[in-house]
This record gives structure tokens, C-alpha cells and sequence, in this order.
């Protein structure tokens, strides 16, 4: 009896895992409805890039950040340079941008973003923060700017795959997807914050400038950030406009370290911030900022129907109601997937990359290895040349 109590404690969190993700899967299939615009000032933005010897991608990306639909000078591109080469400094310094370059004892994006805001002028009214890789679409700041009209000072946009030119492409841009609806418009159909996705997303410069300088990430400095924003009560909208286009991971060493650094991000906030969240849901009626602490402890996705179905197969051997329990649950979990799943998968070429997910799923337990490592220093994930991508949707 006594022994049988951690596995039947595996399965209630397992099972609330599914439940939560069905809930939020469900949600996202509907809008939410947008706040009434409080002003209509066209805002000026400094779009930050770190960029950590990304010399394959980064002078593309400057690049293509400088075509917006928006007012020239009330923008400036500028790019955090760290162990960049210096063909690559030479070929940005012939664009309108601004290079900073920084060096460190240990490079993270935390740092290079906070020796930015110490060295840049305090006069821009928001910052956008980037990942090398990306390419905002030409609208994204003037959707952005329009979020903020309704009095929003974080604002996460919509990542969309660059590339789905591999299975593991392919299943990554998915995995963006199925966040999106779950994390960013099902979170805001029922009212509480979007996720932070750690690039194409902005904020009030003042605001993350302050949040930003108490904040020292080795990895995952978004969750820190969007924990931090919603135990002061600030709200994270979610704009599925202004959209940002991501180089999803085409090789599986770099799939496992990147799963590995988020993972060990989520489990070591989940320690700092789920017993101040519970605290905070007592005392002020925080359900925002309690909520954002259990999606940390949340189990890696696939963990979850797979861990199920197993859980469905020994009850199937030993226990009726187990094999119920877990079955019912696992069924949750698949049909929360399918929620979100994106369309596009279901056609060729792209569905053939759905055979691949048992192999994703070792992908994930192989991640295992680096999250020791991921707490110690920054696991950089390298991307390649933008010249032969292709679009999604």
C-alpha cells in the first residue's frame, strides 16, 4: 500500500498537468477581447538584439529589423555584440544601427541586455527584445505600439517557425504553436498573463529597465522577468498580429541542450517563486503571479501522455481504476495537443514529420544531462545561415 503512494502521487500531478493544458488549449481556440485604447502616442523603441558570436545570422537579422512600417526616427536597431568577429562588426557597420559591443567574464542574455540599458540614453518610450535569429515582420512595432495604446507595458508577440525544412524543424515550430494557444491566447481568454517567450516581445523601457536590473539569469531570464512582472500585478498581453519569425532547431544535439537550459530554467524559478506566488495568492488574491508559478513545475510536454499511457498499460495488468484513471487523463493530454495542433501538419510534406515525435520524446530525456550544467553556465544554442529558409503560414 505504502509503496504504491509515490506512483498514485505521479499520476495526480501528471494528471493535473493534462487538465491544466486542456483547459488552456480549449481557451485559446476563442479571442479575448481587447482593452479600449487609452492613448494614441506612437511610441519610440529601442530593439535590442544580443547576439553571442551569432556571426552566421546576426547582420541579416539587423537588417531585416531596419524594414518597418513605422517612423524612422522613432526607432534605433541595436545590436548587443558579444564575440562577434570582426568581418561580421564591419559588415553591420555600413547600417543605420547602433553596436554595442560588451565583454564578460560569463555571457548571458541578462547581462548583455543589462550593460545595454546602463549604456544607452533613457529616451526611448518601449524596448523590443530579439533573439539574433529573428525577423520581426514589417508591421510588428506598429501592432505593438497599438497593444500598448490599451495601457499594457508587456506585450508578447506572436513566434512563428523561419524554417521547416527537417522533421525536428518542423515538430519545433509545432511545439511554438501549440504555445502559442495555450500560453498566450488561452492564458488571456481567462484572464491571466501570456507567457515570455524571451524574444519578440516588448515592454515600457522604464519598467523593464527596473525589472531588468534585478535580474541575473545564467538562463531563462523571461520566466524570471514574467515572474517578476506578475507578483507586482502587471499584465502581459499577448499580440498574435505582430509577428516574429524564429529559426527553429534543425539538429538534435542543439534540440537537447535547448531543452535542457528551458527546463532547468522552469524547475529552478518554480523553487524561488511558487512559495512567495502561494503567499502572495493568500494574502493579496494574486492568482496572476500563483499562476505563472505552476506553470514552472509543470512536467516537460511530452512527459506527460507518455508517462500516462505507461501509467495506462501497468493498470491495464494490476488495476482497473489505475487503467482508468490514467487512460482518461492520458486522452486529456492527446486531445489538448490536438486543440492546438497546427493545421498545416495535417498536409504534406510537412505531416510526415509526425513519426518523428517518439524520437523528440528521447530528445527531451536526453535533455536531462544538461540541466545540471544549464544552472552552472549559459548552454548557447547556435543557429545557422538565414539564405535558405522558408516561411510558415
Amino acid at each position: 500500500m505504502w509503496t504504491a503512494i509515490p506512483i498514485y502521487a505521479l499520476l495526480i500531478y501528471l494528471a493535473f498537468a493534462a487538465g491544466y493544458q486542456l483547459v488552456f488549449s480549449a481557451a485559446g481556440l476563442f479571442r479575448p477581447r481587447r482593452m479600449p485604447a487609452k492613448d494614441k502616442i506612437q511610441r519610440k523603441f529601442a530593439v535590442l538584439i544580443p547576439a553571442y558570436r551569432e556571426d552566421r545570422v546576426i547582420a541579416e537579422t539587423a537588417k531585416k529589423a531596419l524594414e518597418q512600417d513605422y517612423p524612422q526616427e522613432l526607432f534605433e536597431v541595436i545590436v548587443i555584440a558579444d564575440q562577434l568577429q570582426p568581418e561580421t562588426l564591419a559588415r553591420m557597420g555600413q547600417l543605420p544601427i547602433r553596436i554595442l559591443q560588451v565583454a564578460m567574464d560569463q555571457s548571458t542574455k541578462s547581462k548583455a541586455l543589462n550593460l545595454a540599458l546602463k549604456a544607452l540614453p533613457a529616451s526611448y518610450d518601449a524596448v523590443v527584445i530579439l533573439d539574433a535569429d529573428n525577423w520581426m515582420e514589417p508591421g510588428f512595432l506598429k501592432t505593438i505600439n497599438a497593444a500598448m495604446h490599451a495601457g499594457y507595458q508587456a506585450v508578447q508577440g506572436r513566434r512563428v517557425a523561419k524554417n521547416l525544412d527537417t522533421p525536428l524543424a518542423i515538430l519545433d515550430g509545432a511545439s511554438e504553436d501549440i504555445n502559442n494557444q495555450i500560453y498566450g491566447t488561452g492564458q488571456r481568454m481567462l484572464g491571466f498573463s501570456a507567457r515570455l517567450a524571451g524574444s519578440g516581445m516588448a515592454f515600457d523601457y522604464a519598467l523593464f529597465t527596473e525589472i531588468m536590473s534585478t535580474v541575473n539569469a545564467i538562463g531563462g531570464f523571461d520566466k524570471e522577468l514574467e515572474l517578476k512582472l506578475t507578483q507586482r500585478g502587471i499584465r502581459i498581453e499577448y499580440e498574435p498580429n505582430a509577428r516574429v519569425l524564429d529559426e527553429k532547431v534543425r539538429q538534435s544535439s542543439q534540440f537537447a541542450k535547448q531543452r535542457g537550459r528551458w527546463i532547468a530554467a522552469q524547475f529552478h524559478y518554480a523553487g524561488r517563486f511558487l512559495p512567495k506566488a502561494a503567499l502572495a495568492l493568500v494574502v493579496k488574491g494574486n492568482a496572476d503571479f500563483f499562476n505563472k508559478a505552476l506553470q514552472m513545475i509543470l512536467p516537460p510536454r511530452l512527459f506527460t501522455p507518455a508517462l500516462l499511457f505507461l501509467g495506462f498499460l501497468a493498470g491495464l495488468l494490476v488495476s482497473l481504476p489505475l487503467a482508468l484513471f490514467s487512460g482518461a487523463w492520458f486522452a486529456a493530454s492527446v486531445l489538448a495537443f490536438l486543440l492546438a495542433f497546427p493545421r498545416h501538419l495535417y498536409r504534406r510534406p510537412y505531416r510526415a514529420a509526425l513519426w518523428r515525435i517518439p524520437y523528440v520524446l528521447w530528445l527531451q530525456i536526453a535533455s536531462m544531462k544538461y540541466w545540471r550544467k544549464a544552472l552552472k553556465r549559459f548552454l548557447h544554442t547556435a543557429h545557422d545561415s538565414d539564405s535558405n529558409t522558408s516561411k510558415t503560414k
